[in-house]
């Protein structure tokens, strides 16, 4: 049966409703706007999200896009204020229900909300056919509180921006971290468990951390200076990435390989969190080895460059 995820059972509450991939300063305007209209009312702001995401379950063949894992996004709504996480199962079910239906059985019988607040282009139903307006009358039908957030610009971009997770994925993909940053308001991270790689890394002097990239959004394929979150270490770790292919030695699977500087810890098979601060150069095929070796200390004599100055900045 479509709805609530098992586990998920508390009842209640002001919902901020949508997918929130990437949890942007666009997506933080809806969840503070649920947490006044929740502490007006007196009830818990909820963030309630989809899953799997609908262009996954519409386009299973589309390249990967996301910018979270469900544990990012779970930790950053809760980070904004929220009481808890609801997360609606999107199937076939979910994707043939009309606005009204979506409402009376999802919102209203499973989650049980005294409010709901979404974005000015939020659409729901099948074929996308309710909007902000449908909901506002929905919600007077069937006696909730209805809020709508403004779309929202940045003024630290060009004028006019908006701050989507379109915008987001579109800067990730021209290597633009910087501008990914000002839109997410923090850095874009990729998290994964550490895998055994071919160990070539170690051999040039260069040990990495192989992290997989799932679902994510591939970025501009190239080399990044990078801060990756251990267990058990308050403090980031700063290093040098390659993401990509690895022509050089052939390789076919895209992938994170990391190399911490100044750590020799052994992380294999641990959950680590690698924030992509800046792009630093173009993937590329080197002639040999050797020649790889050298422009991989190269790399990462400017990558702490980089990261000295984030510090300093």
């Amino acid at each position: 049966m479509s709805g609530v995820a098992a586990g998920n059972r508390q009842y209640g509450g002001v919902a901020a409703l949508g997918n929130f991939d990437g949890v942007h300063a666009g997506h933080r305007t809806v969840l503070d706007l649920a947490r006044k209209l929740a502490g007006r009312i007196s009830a818990d702001p909820v963030a309630a999200v989809f899953s799997p995401h609908p262009r996954v379950f519409f386009r299973p063949d589309d390249p990967p896009f996301r910018l979270m894992s469900d544990g990012q996004r779970a930790r950053a709504l809760r980070e904004a204020g929220m009481a808890r996480v609801e997360t609606i199962r999107f199937d076939g079910r979910l994707s043939s229900m009309s606005p009204e239906d979506f409402v009376r059985d999802v919102l209203v019988g499973q989650l049980g909300v005294e409010g709901v607040v979404t974005g000015a282009d939020f659409c729901f139903g099948k074929g996308r056919a309710g909007n902000a307006a449908t909901l506002e009358t929905l919600g007077a039908q069937y006696g909730f509180a209805v809020a709508i957030a403004p779309s929202l610009g940045s003024d630290r971009l060009q004028a006019g921006v908006k701050i989507s997770s379109s915008a987001v994925r579109e800067a990730i993909r021209e290597g633009d971290m910087e501008r990914a940053g000002l839109l997410l308001e923090r850095p874009w991270a990729i998290e994964g468990e550490v895998s055994h790689g071919d160990k070539r890394g170690r051999t040039l002097g260069f040990p990495t951390a192989n992290v997989p990239l799932g679902g994510y959004l591939r970025p501009k394929a190239g080399v990044y200076a990078v801060r990756a979150h251990l267990p058990g270490r308050s403090e980031p770790v700063g290093g040098v990435a390659n993401c990509g292919k690895r022509p050089t030695v052939d390789g076919t699977e895209e992938r994170l390989e990391v190399h911490l500087f100044d750590f020799a810890g052994d992380i294999y098979g641990q959950m680590i969190e690698v924030e992509m601060t800046a792009f630093i150069r173009e993937e590329r095929r080197f002639e040999s080895l050797e020649a790889l070796k050298s422009q991989i200390a190269a790399d990462s004599a400017e990558a702490r460059g980089v990261l000295d100055r984030q510090r300093a900045s």
